[in-house]
């Protein structure tokens, strides 16, 4: 019995930039394009090195007999290792109308288009079109008020990292704490987090998978046996911590000006202890209302009711516990607690160990 072969696909033209009198054809999957040679070594990019050794090739006696050298024909274009899409978008670059660039600067611009152009213009060294790509992703992501997929977000924050733009990487945090804070996507952030190293987005992201509970650990169907042990590890921790907190305040230095000593001190800790104790149903009570782990929302009420105390907004008589303190004393109180809300926030990751 005869096997039935799959029959060939053959290349199409690409509906673009297979352009009439292009004097070179490229295949990218399955795609042909006809473009000009000029506009490919634009920006000394890696096909001007590519070109020049194809021109000294061509001077030898075998490549002088050939008629049909590679990339003269759709029979026997030049083949690349590309997505069609990405190469699409690096001619759109080489041959839009200003318009149309102005246009990818607004907040209607095609991101995954940008993504798709710096990414080739990076792995071809086209410079100067990999930087304003770049720039131009960082203003929209940086700028626009909505949130991107999933998916590309994760192509911008892998972007960022692959082309080492700062400024990006800070654009594509930002959006993905927006997620956490939401409780979206929180198990992909783990994983994008884990793999790129990017410690500060990691520890946000199992601190927000930790506070959905156990329940959603298990069920998370992205998460791993590691992670799980990473989650019960992380909130063995900050339960610990949580219940230190009120007998921990942060490391009170007196102003020069204080001649208290010790007694400012003793009234922050008293004030810090009142806080995160205290079962009145005021501003501060509202700590009691927190999830026995929440460690990070615990410091930052902290730090929001120091402020509020130090601005004026609570009276003495309203925390009449924590005693007296130098007016300058308060203040340098109040940048600890801004301190310790960062300290919190920078270690986070070190509370989720692989081990419980």
């Amino acid at each position: 019995m005869m096997s039935m072969s799959t029959p060939e696909v053959l290349p199409t033209r690409d509906p673009l930039y297979y352009i009439s009198d292009g004097n070179i054809v490229l295949q990218v999957e399955n795609t042909l394009f006809k473009v000009h040679r000029s506009m490919l070594v634009k920006d000394k990019s890696t096909f001007d090195s590519m070109f020049s050794l194809e021109a000294y090739t061509q001077n030898t006696e075998d490549a002088l007999m050939s008629n049909n050298s590679e990339g003269e024909s759709d029979e026997n274009p030049i083949r690349l290792q590309d997505k069609a899409e990405e190469f699409s978008a690096l001619m759109w670059s080489l041959y839009s109308l200003p318009a149309e660039i102005a246009f990818s600067m607004t907040a209607q611009a095609n991101d995954l288009q940008l993504i798709h152009l710096a990414r080739i213009a990076h792995k071809y060294q086209f410079r100067s079109t990999e930087s304003w790509a770049l720039g131009a992703l960082t203003t929209y992501h940086s700028t626009a008020t909505g949130s991107p997929s999933v998916q590309n977000l994760v192509q911008i924050t892998e972007l960022s990292i692959l082309c080492d733009c700062k400024a990006l990487l800070n654009a594509a945090v930002a959006k993905w704490k927006r997620l956490l804070g939401e409780g979206r996507a929180v198990a992909v952030a783990i994983g994008v987090a884990e793999r790129l190293n990017l410690r500060s987005l990691l520890g946000l992201a199992y601190y927000s998978m930790m506070l959905k509970g156990r329940e959603a650990w298990d069920s998370d169907p992205h998460l791993n046996s590691r992670q799980r042990i990473r989650l019960l590890s992380g909130h063995y921790n900050l339960i610990k911590l949580c219940e230190d907190l009120p007998s921990s305040p942060p490391r009170l230095t007196h102003d020069h000006s204080c001649v208290r000593k010790g007694k400012c001190k003793n009234a922050f800790a008293a004030f810090w202890r009142l806080i995160l104790t205290t079962k009145d149903a005021g501003l501060v009570g509202q700590v009691l209302k927190l999830q026995s782990a929440d460690l990070l929302a615990k410091v930052m009420l902290a730090e929001s009711i120091i402020r509020a105390f130090a601005e004026g907004n609570i009276s003495t008589l309203d925390l009449s516990e924590s005693g007296d303190m130098h007016e300058k004393c308060l203040q340098i109180a109040l940048h600890a607690a801004q301190d310790k809300v960062k300290e919190v926030q920078d270690n986070l990751v070190d509370l989720f160990s692989d081990v419980v």
